[in-house]
């Protein structure tokens, strides 16, 4: 593990920690080992609780007082619900994004996806859930309401490492990149009602691979 930079100290712990329980590293039930997690990452606790707190709003730590910090995973229903509500969500960026769309938005839009497409011929899920954030962020900004970008940034952190377990089912990374394939077009033609169809169904499609996983 590499020793982190200190101007974005916080921000680079917590990605350290997401990625660890994204690999398994720390699993369900885990209590944080300070001491060590402080070694590994050539840091001080204070900056290390702060990341705690941070993942402890996204729900994947759990603080115990007087006792420490733990990994803490939500149910499949609480992870649907998210999925749920993020699905709509994201929806209405779509729709947003396609009616303001440029032609030069359409290309910065394609540069993403072609990303995507990279990572997906390569078969790198870490690098296509990356670019992959980066697309759905875009698409957010392009939509152009704050109110919006509150609520979904809340959620993307939450829901990003389920997003990554999900195509850890056989099918769902070809899945995944044929329905970034059709936003693409739905994008192309400037059909707002299309994008936010497929927007919806490519998150409740997420949400499905990670239902066949639980079982």
């Amino acid at each position: 593990m590499k020793v982190i930079k200190k101007k974005t100290l916080q921000e680079e712990i917590a990605n350290n920690l997401r990625d660890m329980i994204m690999k398994g590293a720390l699993e369900e039930g885990d209590k944080i080992k300070e001491n060590e997690l402080c070694n590994l990452m050539g840091i001080s606790k204070t900056p290390l609780r702060e990341a705690l707190r941070v993942l402890s709003v996204e729900g994947l730590i759990r603080l115990v007082p007087n006792r420490g910090a733990y990994v803490s995973t939500p149910t499949f229903e609480e992870i649907k619900e998210m999925f749920d509500v993020m699905s709509v969500l994201e929806g209405v960026c779509a729709y947003a994004a396609a009616e303001k769309m440029s032609d030069s938005d359409f290309l910065s839009l394609e540069k993403l996806h072609k990303k995507l497409e990279s990572c997906f011929e390569r078969s790198n899920q870490k690098e296509y859930i990356r670019h992959n954030n980066a697309y759905h962020s875009f698409l957010q900004d392009l939509a152009g309401n704050h109110t919006l970008n509150l609520i979904i940034n809340g959620l993307r952190q939450k829901i990003l490492l389920y997003r990554f377990q999900s195509l850890n089912l056989p099918e769902r990374f070809d899945q995944s990149i044929q329905e970034h394939r059709d936003l693409l077009e739905a994008f192309r033609k400037r059909n707002p009602e299309k994008a936010e169809d497929l927007m919806r169904f490519h998150l409740k499609m997420q949400c499905k691979a990670l239902e066949k996983l639980a079982k």
